[in-house]
């Protein structure tokens, strides 16, 4: 129980996945399940390298953990200035936003580089996950089950968040509000990637 609380007060933090998962929905609600399952799968990831010991290595590497929170933070602002180019072009299509559809794979791919690049999610597993794994040599397969839980936990919310853009689907496909929307979250993710490296900078 203590775990699952933890995962969930993770899962609901605004972040880049909120954002993403937002911004995929209004191509349709299969693209915003296809980008939180992106964005949760890949918490198995970071729990199994918890398990193996290998997340160990982000902490003790003041470098790597540099490196790895540079390239989440060039992704970010990656997607924000694309994705604010690609609102921009849509503006000025005749075709309606409406029938504006993004690809399960790009939904997907976008979200797992997120949460992958993200070393926050990584240290997350690197702090709580040992506090829960057992030293009798059944530590991976905890680790495993720890990492479904943070999945299933974090799938539900970001369904939610899709569900809940479906369920306002005529007045977010108006193109007024989905420019305010395509943009609003264009710019947030690019700022939370300026923040990531700036911040990153002023460590080093």
């Amino acid at each position: 129980m203590a775990f699952l609380g933890l995962c969930t007060l993770l899962v609901i933090t605004p972040g880049p996945d909120t954002f993403l998962v937002l911004r995929y929905s209004l191509g349709s609600t299969a693209s915003g399940l296809a980008t939180a399952a992106g964005c949760s799968l890949s918490t198995l990831v970071w729990a199994l390298l918890a398990g193996f010991g290998i997340a160990t290595v982000l902490e003790q590497s003041a470098e790597l953990y540099r490196g790895v929170k540079l390239l989440g933070a060039a992704y970010l602002i990656y997607l924000g200035v694309s994705s604010f180019i690609k609102s921009r072009k849509a503006a000025k299509s005749p075709e309606l936003p409406a029938a504006r559809k993004m690809s399960l794979w790009s939904g997907f791919s976008a979200g797992a580089l997120s949460t992958i690049l993200n070393p926050k999610v990584g240290l997350f597993c690197l702090a709580v996950v040992p506090q829960f794994l057992p030293h009798d040599g059944t530590a991976l397969p905890t680790a495993l089950l720890l990492g479904a839980i943070n999945c299933a936990v974090g799938m539900a919310y970001l369904s939610i968040i899709a569900f809940a853009s479906a369920k306002m689907f005529s007045w977010l496909k108006q193109p007024k509000v989905t420019k305010v929307i395509d943009r609003s979250t264009s710019g947030i993710l690019a700022a939370l990637g300026l923040g990531i490296a700036i911040s990153t900078a002023t460590e080093a």
